[in-house]
């Protein structure tokens, strides 16, 4: 009985013991090298893949000696980052008014009410001067803009827009703003950490962290007759209102503008894409001196080489691109570029898709000179193209809008570019519609008027003279946003 007890009372004591002496000198240990299985990082500043720690402090092990450094490098980037970026992005929100009928006589006599649609999304100072950047989409269609930063309002107006790349420029009246710093979106690389800043669900100053999961991705979601689809792809969490909001690297400085996500549910699902940081500049720089875009054209459309167009080509070999149109009397017809002709270099850089050769050129103004290598039945050759304007000259274009308040629409020439490949020899677009006579005759935003009553439609004066002076039965031609044509007839 006493030996039983003895045996009881030496248990229980060194249990304490063992208490004791893990409370005192392990616990810490196993603490720090849980805590590093999150937090490692590389004396280089490089991040590594988070990776289970070694136990112990050999010397041959892969991190610091000193757990309090460990615990503290990883953080310290993204926490820099993210006070630099988010007193650069601002929160935007904007205000859709549409008229609406309450009764059945409203629709024939007028009246009812305005219903107002409320939507945010997230806007990168550009300059301390009050300008900046967002998404074309952010702001499209909207009466009333209003940009708040920090805990002031300000009221904002569209300096321009470009569909092709979904960029906008906005500009409110302030100085001396915390402006963001650009870095080369060239210079990043797939496995780069970078930070999504923005406001997703009215959430102000989010800051999510992710990688580029990859580069030059073509979702086909911009808009626009020559869209530009080459997207940073990134698996930071970029939610509804991250629109037009900033990607930046880990030194704060912006390689992208959050445009998308890939999603079925309308939320994050681990995929969001952004406009490279270089497209960026060159776009809102445009839109800033000159109000639009001063997009270089090669005269020529291409399409990426797959099994099926190697087939027909009779081609082994899958890099470049192959010229799938050449536009009459353009650049590419000048020096001689054919279809079915495969470009393997543009401006020194090898080509291996349509989203890179439509990126580099991107980059490019009206007048600038680029060299070309193809190859033509097996063989090579090269040529050098000046680039044009949309107008196939090289002089810089200025944005002009011709606004009818009778007809209640903007409008502009159509250029000569898209006539070609529209096949159409003149025709004014409508840009944006409002309460008049336009939207009475059903016709929408971006359809293309080219004749009334078998009259040329050349320009927007033209169009605006003919509809307010026109009486009796009106015949109507056009090509409606898909490059369809359609044929209208109405009543005066």
């Amino acid at each position: 009985m006493k030996r039983f007890i003895f045996l009881i009372i030496t248990g229980f004591a060194s249990g304490l013991g063992g208490a004791y002496v893990y409370d005192h000198y392990l616990e810490d240990d196993v603490a720090a090298d849980s805590a590093k299985v999150i937090l490692s990082k590389q004396h280089d500043d490089t991040p590594l893949a988070f990776t289970a720690a070694p136990s112990g402090n050999s010397e041959t092990s892969e991190f610091p000696a000193n757990n309090d450094a460990a615990l503290t490098l990883a953080p310290a980037d993204f926490v820099e980052a993210s006070e630099i970026s988010t007193k650069c992005v601002v929160y935007i929100q904007t205000i859709t008014e549409a008229p609406y009928a309450s009764t059945w006589m409203d629709w024939f006599f007028g009246g009812g009410g305005v219903a107002q649609a409320i939507s945010s999304g997230s806007g990168v100072i550009y300059s301390p001067d009050g300008y900046i950047m967002t998404n074309n989409h952010v702001i499209e269609d909207s009466d009333n803009i209003k940009v708040i930063i920090g805990k002031k309002e300000y009221d904002a107006r569209v300096v321009g827009t470009d569909p092709s790349t979904d960029i906008a420029v906005l500009k409110v009246d302030a100085r001396n703003l915390p402006s963001i710093r650009f870095a080369s979106s060239k210079n990043v690389k797939i496995g780069d950490w970078v930070l999504a800043v923005g406001n997703p669900f009215n959430l102000t100053s989010t800051v999510t962290a992710g990688i580029v999961s990859a580069k030059g991705r073509e979702l086909n979601i911009t808009h626009s007759m020559f869209p530009i689809e080459s997207f940073i792809q990134t698996d930071a969490a970029i939610n509804p209102g991250n629109s037009g909001g900033a990607l930046v690297n880990l030194k704060g400085e912006l390689v992208g503008i959050n445009t998308a996500i890939l999603s079925k549910t309308g939320s994050y699902a681990g995929y969001g894409f952004a406009v490279p940081s270089d497209i960026v500049k060159k776009v809102v720089n445009d839109i800033i001196n000159y109000g639009e875009v001063q997009k270089a054209f090669i005269g020529a459309d291409v399409l990426d080489i797959d099994a099926d167009i190697a087939r027909k080509l009779d081609i082994d070999d899958y890099s470049g691109v192959v010229v799938s149109y050449v536009q009459k009397d353009g650049a590419a017809a000048r020096v001689g570029l054919q279809k079915g002709d495969i470009i393997i270099k543009l401006d020194g850089e090898p080509i291996d898709s349509r989203t890179q050769f439509e990126e580099i050129l991107s980059y490019k103004s009206p007048g600038d000179k680029v060299d070309l290598v193809f190859k033509r039945n097996n063989k090579i050759r090269t040529a050098t193209v000046t680039l044009t304007n949309k107008e196939g000259t090289t002089t810089l274009l200025r944005k002009e809008i011709y606004t009818s308040r009778t007809l209640g629409a903007d409008f502009e020439k159509v250029s000569k570019v898209e006539r070609d490949l529209l096949n159409i020899n003149h025709g004014v677009r409508i840009v944006k519609v409002r309460p008049g006579l336009i939207t009475q005759m059903g016709l929408e935003e971006g359809f293309i008027i080219t004749y009334i009553n078998k009259v040329p439609i050349k320009d927007p004066e033209t169009l605006t003279d003919i509809l307010t002076k026109i009486r009796g039965r009106v015949y109507l031609e056009g090509v409606n946003k898909r490059g369809e044509r359609e044929y209208y007839r109405y009543y005066f």
